[in-house]
């Protein structure tokens, strides 16, 4: 099972536009596009960044990769027992099924729900992220770049309604709370139009804020994120980096203060980007 979906990866790559960057001017590309937006008559761009530290990843959910082929039945039971445990953290946490999930997620719960960010800065920090600072030369590593467009364009009517209707492009929790009530009901309705949300986090602390983080919210039905890319989301760029250029980007990005420090405020992540940075090569 585990060899025919890394055969369905391999060959919806080859349907995903690739881009390998070894040299540092791609990167300072990447990080400068802002296309023009007529509309707002500003630069904004409609892109979200996924960091990888090893290029070879999967884009998989933790529910995914925690719970594999069980995972339509442990999802549930799951978000119940968090739910119940966490009462006394979180009065709301019974309200919403979505506000379980993104609480979960925030905490480390397996979840459907996979981060992306509004910055490519995020991104690099995060691709640029080893548990052991020497593997930084051991490997490439990816930022995916998805399309917000792309997304919108396939949802069921009702949810592209919403979006219009209150003039946003992302849903929140109670957006969510009012299309689907349940799981299942999104399950059903992406399910029939081969589709994905994506979801803004609600400001619970300032690592949200700091790493300006999104989720799209993986339907039980898609098994295998490349492939539904690869045949819904035509603006989808893979950026490999060159494992050559990893450390010359780490020490850029600590200059510009994308750092540990920053993307988890806190003494463990102060502890971890003092760990990196004084790290003997």
């Amino acid at each position: 099972m585990k060899n025919d979906y890394n055969h369905r990866v391999e060959e919806s790559l080859k349907n995903i536009h690739i881009v390998k960057m070894d040299q540092l001017e791609d990167v300072l590309q990447l990080i400068a596009e802002q296309p023009w937006d007529d509309c707002a008559k500003r630069y904004r761009a409609p892109y979200f960044y996924r960091g990888l530290p090893n290029a070879e990843f999967h884009l998989q959910t933790t529910l995914q990769r925690n719970c594999g082929e069980k995972r339509s039945f442990l999802e549930s039971v799951i978000l119940r027992n968090f739910a119940k445990y966490a009462i006394e953290n979180d009065s709301q946490i019974s309200e919403s099924v979505w506000r379980q999930m993104v609480i979960g997620q925030h905490h480390g719960l397996p979840t459907r729900l996979l981060d992306w960010s509004y910055s490519p800065l995020v991104a690099l920090h995060f691709a640029l992220s080893e548990s052991a600072p020497n593997a930084l030369q051991e490997h490439d590593c990816a930022i995916w770049k998805i399309d917000c467009n792309d997304v919108i364009a396939a949802l069921p009517k009702k949810y592209k309604a919403l979006l219009t209707e209150v003039k946003a492009y992302l849903f929140t929790v109670e957006m969510l709370t009012k299309l689907a009530a349940s799981l299942e009901d999104y399950d059903d309705a992406m399910q029939e139009c081969n589709a994905i949300a994506m979801l803004e986090p609600p400001s619970i602390d300032q690592r949200i804020i700091n790493q300006l983080s999104f989720f799209t919210v993986i339907p039980s039905h898609l098994d295998c994120l490349e492939e539904f890319i690869a045949d819904q989301m035509p603006n989808t760029v893979c950026y490999i980096i060159d494992k050559t250029l990893r450390w010359r980007i780490r020490d850029m990005l600590d200059q510009m203060n994308v750092n540990e420090r920053i993307m988890l405020p806190g003494l463990d992540g102060l502890a971890m980007w003092l760990k990196r940075y004084y790290y003997v090569k």
